[in-house]
């Protein structure tokens, strides 16, 4: 019933900064939570940050360097990702929670070059 697409994935330079957009269609309640995990090769999928009504959590290895919004009149959530470290590469998955479950996009890969 929910439809999520993310964009903004990419190659960058340590340092550098990305943008990954996460555009949510179908049936959508207005009550919900919307998020990015990310996954490292190898390794299990960690949460990156979480946004519900006016709230923001980080995972402590992002915070000061990504920020969570969403635009709810465009269903979209964003994550800003400024000073991006080698570390922070992985595939990025967007997630939408509402009363019903989970909904999880595809994936971005976002890789950070030393």
């Amino acid at each position: 019933q929910v439809q999520l697409v993310e964009s903004g994935g990419g190659l960058v330079q340590a340092g550098g900064s990305l943008r990954l957009s996460c555009a949510a269609s179908g049936s959508l309640f207005s009550i919900n939570t919307m998020g990015w995990y990310r996954q490292a090769p190898g390794k299990q999928r960690e949460l990156v940050a979480v946004i519900t009504t006016g709230r923001t959590n980080y995972a402590d290895s992002v915070k000061g360097r990504f920020t969570i919004s969403r635009d709810n009149a465009k269903n979209t959530v964003y994550l800003q990702m400024n000073s991006l470290k080698p570390e922070d590469t992985g595939v990025y998955y967007c997630l939408r929670s509402d009363y019903r479950g989970n909904y999880w996009g595809q994936g971005t890969q976002v890789t950070v070059s030393s």
